[in-house]
């Protein structure tokens, strides 16, 4: 797949565009030496990346991946945290959520490609994503009890909105690192693939999903998020909110349009 346009954010993070798929950004965890353990650089690189990708209405979907080839992102960096004091740790703490939210917030469509380990805070960048695409060699978990903390980046939050509250407590309280067949069975990652094809997989998927009018997906991400954890009536109505603000987008009078007149829509965003 050839690039196109690269921008590196820091030392540790990069977004590429690719040929052939133009409103797909692929956003790569870049540090292969410490096996995308999350520093405090890379944590702010992270956020940065996450602000640019989200005030690119050209992007329609985005995929989270490795340069890695073990590993997609072992958690957070705990050589520099053994050298933090309890001050340099309370500093830092704003700089990891904004990396773990960026991706969270993230408008558009996010897609995780996970192979080898994704542990702790990987794991939860993973969680963050709204699809996760896993190859046969992925290895997932939340051990952060194992080293006297809990799971800081989402994963207390998001794993329970996946496999719910009692699956996620097991995972969380056990510290147990789960490996792909079982990640899949539980609902941990959502498409399993083989061996080396997650980032292909991914990307495809990106590149399906970004055929669709970005209005669209933009609105229907926030009714999916917003209406989480809402009973029923509620959800209805953030999603008839969702719905007003693009009945009258230039994108649903250009995909009626295009679907009267047999052909591919060009959509204009708006």
């Amino acid at each position: 797949m050839t690039v196109t346009s690269e921008q590196r954010f820091g030392e540790f993070v990069v977004v590429r565009r690719h040929e052939g798929q133009d409103h797909v950004a692929e956003l790569v965890l870049d540090r292969p030496k410490a096996m995308n353990a999350v520093s405090t650089d890379m944590g702010r690189s992270i956020a940065a990346a996450c602000d640019a990708l989200g005030a690119d209405r050209d992007v329609r979907a985005t995929v989270l991946t490795s340069s890695h080839e073990r590993a997609f992102c072992v958690g957070a960096d705990l050589k520099e945290r053994n050298s933090f004091s309890d001050a340099d740790l309370v500093r830092q703490r704003p700089t990891a959520r904004a990396a773990y939210t960026g991706v969270l917030e993230l408008p558009m469509p996010v897609i995780a490609a996970v192979h080898g380990f994704a542990l702790g805070g990987g794991f939860e960048l993973a969680l963050a994503c709204d699809v996760i695409v896993a190859d046969a060699t992925a290895v997932v978990g939340l051990p952060e009890v194992s080293v006297g903390v809990i799971p800081g980046g989402g994963g207390t939050q998001l794993l329970p909105r996946r496999v719910g509250a009692a699956r996620a407590a097991e995972l969380v309280f056990s510290a147990r690192r789960v490996e792909a067949p079982e990640a899949r069975e539980l609902g941990l990652v959502d498409e399993l693939v083989e061996a080396g094809r997650d980032r292909e997989e991914a990307l495809a998927l990106g590149a399906r999903i970004a055929a669709n009018s970005p209005v669209g997906l933009r609105a229907a991400k926030k009714a999916l998020r917003l209406g989480q954890g809402l009973d029923l009536r509620a959800g209805l109505e953030v999603e008839d909110a969702a719905w007003r603000s693009v009945a009258f987008s230039g994108d649903r009078a250009e995909g009626v349009a295009a679907f009267n007149e047999k052909r591919r829509p060009d959509w204009p965003g708006e």
